[in-house]
């Protein structure tokens, strides 16, 4: 059961860093640049983190093949246009209702389990997670005063929403498929490796894309350093859990169990940003974290 408490700890870290990124979009940065700024500072961090583990532990680098580059760079592609829908979905939603809303991504990454990887669950399990579409039903509804019914369930909030955890879901399923390339008895070895590619296609891959489409934004993000660094923090503590859980278990029990985060969520959203839940979203969050507890009982 060490998965479930390095699971609890990555998403602890996570919804911090999720804080640090709201905050940084509402004052200076773009969706691009809030996502940006995770890649930019995590990435020095992680290559002292990984290359200082293997130096200590004496244990080579592990060969890298074929199919590990394609799953870590699907992995890195998703995860970044995730982001970039949920740092967006904020500015429509309280904070708690858009971390929610990304937590369809547990219901997604068992079908995504079995495409890519051939992974099931158990029958209970599957009945545990069928629970969370109910929340999840509940926070894509929006007030009945803003339109009908079609309106209201296919709006702009409703499709970033299920696009981050569609794209999260293929994310955390591809990663979970790196991490199991890698030869290696060493979980760290296969976490930390994968990682530490990972953050450097998607650095890569940012810095482009912010130099054509947002000029400017690389500059803020450097110059939002005081702030930006943190984010950098926290998703080094924050991945290298997510990476480690992965290599240790089916990845829809992973990002089951981590979406206690959305507790922690609730305690942001009411004592740092000073939003308020309504009663609908919190019956949805009920469901949902009924549907963690029910999965960490028989998984």
């Amino acid at each position: 059961m060490v998965w479930i408490f390095v699971t609890l700890l990555a998403a602890s870290l996570q919804t911090m860093r999720f804080m640090v990124q709201k905050k940084l979009r509402m004052d200076t940065l773009s969706s691009g640049g809030a996502t940006y700024a995770r890649f930019v500072y995590a990435g020095p961090l992680i290559v002292a983190v990984a290359l200082g583990y293997l130096s200590w532990t004496q244990a080579p680098m592990p060969h890298l093949t074929a199919r590990f580059w394609i799953l870590a760079s699907l992995g890195g592609v998703t995860q970044i246009l995730a982001t970039m829908c949920l740092v967006s979905l904020f500015q429509l939603r309280n904070f708690t209702v858009g971390i929610t809303f990304a937590k369809t991504e547990v219901l997604l990454t068992v079908l995504s389990g079995m495409i890519v990887l051939g992974e099931t669950v158990t029958a209970l399990a599957g009945l545990a997670i069928g629970v969370g579409v109910i929340g999840a039903i509940l926070l894509s509804d929006i007030p009945m005063s803003q339109g009908h019914f079609g309106k209201r369930m296919l709006n702009r909030g409703t499709a970033l929403g299920l696009g981050a955890g569609l794209l999260f879901s293929i994310c955390s399923v591809a990663y979970r498929g790196a991490t199991m390339e890698i030869a290696s008895d060493a979980v760290l070895v296969r976490s930390l490796t994968t990682l530490m590619v990972v953050i450097f296609i998607q650095a890569l891959l940012m810095t482009v894309f912010l130099r054509l489409r947002e000029p400017g934004q690389i500059t803020a993000v450097l110059q939002s350093w005081r702030t930006a660094i943190w984010v950098g923090a926290l998703s080094l503590g924050g991945s290298i859990g997510w990476f480690t859980a992965f290599a240790m278990q089916n990845a829809a029990y992973v990002k089951a169990v981590g979406q206690i985060e959305i507790v922690f969520s609730i305690a942001i959203t009411t004592l740092v940003f000073g939003e308020t839940i309504s009663r609908r979203e919190i019956w949805g969050v009920g469901f949902l974290l009924i549907s963690v507890v029910a999965l960490i009982l028989v998984a």
